[in-house]
């Protein structure tokens, strides 16, 4: 006797402990804190902190409609995982054991995120739910996305705690491969609601342990240079805590991210150096709402992303915005990506590129937790 996908669905989510909504949402939860996901990218839909005034803030970017995150033309890789390779690869090409490989061009002559076949794209497993903790799980064929070979099997477990979300996540693969992940988190700490202003640039972000940066070219990818921001300059959030925006007024700030001078911010990657295990490696903070998020994470940098590129065409979520501001306009987010050397594959000099390999009988590791209070 055949059984209807509902049912199906059911009987599995009574299994794991949880049935997921009508439309598809898993929901965990904890004092302080609720987040919800979808098996489309692993995705985080929506995540409710307390604000100063102890009201629930949902504090990521995301849609109302759960069906949309597969429908959307764009696709900004909102709160999922992007594999198997996150970030870019210069010109599309990389080398291992002396091998050549070729990938899709999705980004000019660059490869995002493994081309338009990654992970963010495809529905996950669900292997387990709970009422604070879901695992999702994918098995990735090999040259699925185009000239990254071999099988891998990988899974993230996202769970919550008192004002806490932790993320970990594990992988393995049955050849040399590429393998570098990260979970692509928008925020905007005040959903939106600061009726003053729907920019990012009023947050204050505190990295202290990454003074120094990769420089990156017009198209985004790192030249190979490694270099120190000095105080106070566009991109010196190791000094002390400062808004996003402490360097609006200088003539650079507009291409600080390229683009021939048409990307302002940042869309750039820092290196965490000589942070203590366990420790804050970096801050975003809000006034308006009063909500603090401190970043721990095993990785070794992490890249800003303010949204440069949106353009107003995305509609907010229910839970956000105002009677004026609707959807997601310019340098209205922060995307923050804990991983490795961007396009490390491709710099032998950093020595990262057999971090950034994974093979038989290795398991990679990602580990990383937001932890949420006021100021």
């Amino acid at each position: 006797m055949r059984q209807s996908a509902s049912l199906i669905a059911a009987l599995a989510g009574v299994a794991l402990g949880q049935t997921p909504a009508a439309d598809g949402r898993y929901t965990i939860s904890a004092d302080g804190i609720k987040a919800q996901f979808i098996p489309y990218g692993a995705t985080l839909t929506n995540l409710w902190v307390k604000g100063k005034d102890g009201k629930d803030v949902d504090v990521v970017l995301g849609y109302d409609d759960a069906a949309y995150y597969a429908k959307d033309p764009g696709h900004p890789v909102y709160n999922s995982i992007p594999g198997r390779y996150v970030g870019r690869i210069g010109k599309a090409v990389y080398t291992i054991d002396g091998k050549k490989y070729e990938t899709q061009k999705n980004d000019g002559d660059n490869t995002l995120h493994s081309g338009t076949n990654n992970w963010s794209f495809r529905t996950w497993n669900v292997t387990s739910a709970t009422a604070d903790s879901i695992t999702f799980s994918i098995s990735d064929a090999s040259n699925s996305s185009l000239g990254m070979l071999g099988k891998v099997d990988a899974s993230v477990t996202y769970s919550v705690s008192k004002g806490k979300w932790d993320i970990k996540m594990t992988g393995s693969a049955d050849a040399r491969t590429p393998l570098m992940l990260t979970q692509h988190t928008y925020f905007n700490l005040d959903a939106y609601k600061d009726p003053s202003t729907s920019k990012i640039w009023n947050h204050t972000l505190y990295m202290p342990y990454s003074k120094r940066y990769l420089e990156a070219g017009d198209d985004a990818v790192p030249t190979g240079k490694i270099l120190t921001a000095a105080p106070m300059t566009i991109n010196d959030f190791a000094s002390m805590s400062m808004p996003l925006g402490h360097s609006q007024s200088d003539p650079a700030f507009s291409g600080n991210c390229g683009a021939g001078g048409r990307c302002e911010g940042y869309n750039n990657y820092w290196l965490i150096d000589g942070a203590p295990k366990d420790a804050v490696v970096l801050t975003l903070s809000s006034p308006y709402s009063g909500v603090k998020a401190e970043l721990r994470t095993d990785q070794v940098g992490v890249v800003i992303y303010t949204c440069n590129w949106m353009d107003g065409s995305a509609q907010l979520k229910s839970t956000q915005g105002t009677t004026t501001t609707k959807t997601v306009g310019r340098s209205s987010c922060i995307a923050i990506e804990a991983q490795d050397y961007s396009d490390g594959i491709s710099h032998p000099e950093w020595n990262r590129t057999e971090a950034q390999i994974t093979g038989p009988g290795e398991t990679y590791e990602w580990h990383s937790s937001w932890s949420f209070s006021n100021l």
